[in-house]
């Protein structure tokens, strides 16, 4: 799995996935632009990771398309091209429909959503111009199952699946591939970041550990290496993915029981 010589911006890298991310695709040859709003800790991150001489560490906010435009004209000028573009900064919002405050929903979305579309709207004329390349979409399972009392999480990650997939059938002729890459329960500091409301219950089973940022990070390498459309992580997730499909009430029991 030799990746040398490969460009990969990715965006939410200063801790998690994303750290994970940048973390395995450094390990196989790729030079790696590593973004996140706080610089201090991205460049933590980048020297946790390791490879100095092929990665860079740089402060950008995806709710500024003026930041996004310079992470991509440096990235540019140091490295000459992006072959893989990784839509991972994200946040999650932990409260019921009846609660949510709305400006709280608002700043998740402009991260969430339109700063993962302004980022592939930026970098798409860099990759039709080069020829191709690759955009990641880090989604969730939870962007197929609504999960209550997560709502507007899920909401975001519903729009970031529909965007992914159907980008990807857009830009197919200008040979940019688009993978979704959507995890379950993931042991990281995303409950502990997220804005937290007034109405909290627990929608999980408490015999659940979750995987690691690295599980889901060797998956998104898998799914980028073999131009998968969508990589589910762990595989026994496709099982309530599947479920919920077929018979939605059967999960929704499931998960009002949790929640009760």
């Amino acid at each position: 799995m030799e990746l040398s010589g490969k460009i990969v911006v990715v965006t939410g890298a200063s801790m998690g996935i994303g750290e994970a991310i940048a973390k395995v695709f450094a390990e196989h040859g790729a030079s790696v632009v590593m973004l996140s709003r706080d610089a201090g800790r991205v460049e933590a991150a980048r020297g946790r990771v390791g490879y100095g001489e092929r990665t860079l560490a740089m402060a950008c906010d995806v709710r500024h398309r003026e930041d996004v435009d310079r992470a991509i004209g440096l990235t540019l000028h140091h490295f000459q091209r992006i072959d893989v573009w990784v839509n991972n900064a994200g946040h999650g919002l932990l409260d019921s429909v009846a609660q949510v405050d709305m400006a709280a929903c608002r700043e998740m979305f402009d991260t969430n959503v339109f700063g993962a579309l302004g980022a592939m709207q930026a970098v798409i004329p860099v990759m039709r111009q080069q020829g191709g390349g690759t955009i990641v979409n880090i989604s969730s399972v939870a962007g197929h199952i609504p999960v209550p009392f997560h709502a507007a999480y899920s909401a975001t990650k519903f729009a970031l699946n529909a965007i992914g997939k159907a980008a990807g059938v857009e830009l197919k002729k200008d040979r940019i591939h688009v993978l979704t890459v959507c995890p379950g329960y993931v042991r990281t500091a995303f409950s502990e970041n997220a804005v937290r409301g007034n109405d909290l219950k627990q929608v999980r089973p408490g015999s659940v550990r979750g995987i690691s940022a690295q599980r889901v990070a060797a998956a998104t390498l898998r799914g980028y290496l073999k131009r998968k459309r969508e990589v589910i992580v762990p595989w026994s997730m496709y099982v309530p993915q599947k479920i919920y499909q077929l018979f939605p009430w059967v999960v929704e029991f499931a998960m009002g029981r949790m929640a009760g």
